[in-house]
C-alpha cells in the first residue's frame, strides 16, 4: 500500500510538472508590442503634448539584446540594449543631412536616465487578469524612495533576461504591464501582443560609417533635451 501510494504521488508530482513545463512557451526572438500611457505631471505637460507622444511601442529582441526604432520625422532613432550586460547603443539616422551618428551607453549612464531607482518588496496579491492573452497577476513593490508601485507578471511565457524591464529582475516571470521612467517622464506599458520571428543577433558595436558621439553631445544637437 505504501508504495502505491508513493508511486502515485511521485507519478502525480511529474504529470504536474509536465504541465507547467507545456503551459510556459519560451521565446528567444520576436517582437513585443506594448500600449503607452504617459503618467505626466504639470510642468512637463506644459513641456510636452501628450496628444502627439506615440501610443504604442515596438520593441523587437534577440536573445537579451533588444531594439527599440522610433521614427522622429527628420530623423530616425534606434536604441539596443543588453538587459543583462546593461549597456546600450544609440544610433541616429538624419537622411536629409547624410549624417549618422552613435553614442554608446555604460551601466552609469543607463541608472542615470532612469533616475536611478531601485525596487524591492515585490509582494504578489492574488489578484488576477488576462493581459496581451496571458494569464497575470498583480503585484506590488516599492522603490528606494518610498513610492508604491504595481505591476503585473504572467508566468505564461518565458524571455530572454535582458528583455525584462529594469529594475524587476527579481521577479519570476514576464512582466506584461508595468511603470516606466526615462528622464523624468514616468509612463506605463501594457503588453499588446507578442510575435516570436527568427531576428538575427544585434551587436552594440558602432557600425561603419557612424560617427561616434557622447551621449551629452547627441542631446545637444536637439536641444538638450
Amino acid at each position: 500500500m505504501f508504495k502505491s501510494i508513493k508511486t502515485a504521488v511521485l507519478v502525480a508530482i511529474l504529470i504536474s510538472t509536465a504541465i507547467i513545463a507545456k503551459a510556459q512557451k519560451v521565446i528567444n526572438s520576436g517582437t513585443i508590442t506594448y500600449g503607452i500611457e504617459y503618467v505626466l505631471t504639470e510642468d512637463q505637460k506644459k513641456q510636452v503634448d501628450p496628444s502627439v507622444l506615440p501610443s504604442e511601442s515596438k520593441v523587437e529582441f534577440s536573445g537579451d539584446i533588444s531594439k527599440v526604432q522610433i521614427d522622429m520625422g527628420a530623423a530616425m532613432l534606434k536604441v539596443l540594449t543588453d538587459g543583462v550586460a546593461k549597456k546600450a547603443l544609440v544610433l541616429v539616422d538624419i537622411p536629409m543631412m547624410q549624417k549618422q551618428y552613435a553614442a554608446q551607453m555604460t551601466k552609469e549612464d543607463i541608472e542615470k536616465q532612469s533616475g536611478s531607482f531601485t525596487f524591492t518588496g515585490f509582494k504578489a496579491t492574488g489578484e488576477k487578469q488576462t493581459i496581451g492573452g496571458y494569464n497575470a497577476e498583480k503585484y506590488t513593490y516599492q522603490d528606494n524612495n518610498g513610492a508604491n508601485y504595481e505591476l503585473w507578471v504572467t508566468n505564461d511565457i518565458k524571455l530572454p533576461a535582458g528583455v525584462h524591464p529594469p529594475g524587476l529582475s527579481a521577479i519570476q516571470g514576464t512582466p506584461v504591464k508595468f511603470s516606466n521612467v526615462q528622464d523624468g517622464f514616468k509612463t506605463v506599458l501594457t503588453l499588446k501582443n507578442i510575435k516570436e520571428s527568427k531576428i538575427p543577433p544585434y551587436s552594440l558595436d558602432v557600425p561603419k560609417g557612424y560617427e561616434l558621439k557622447t551621449m551629452a553631445e547627441l542631446r545637444a544637437m536637439r536641444g538638450g533635451q
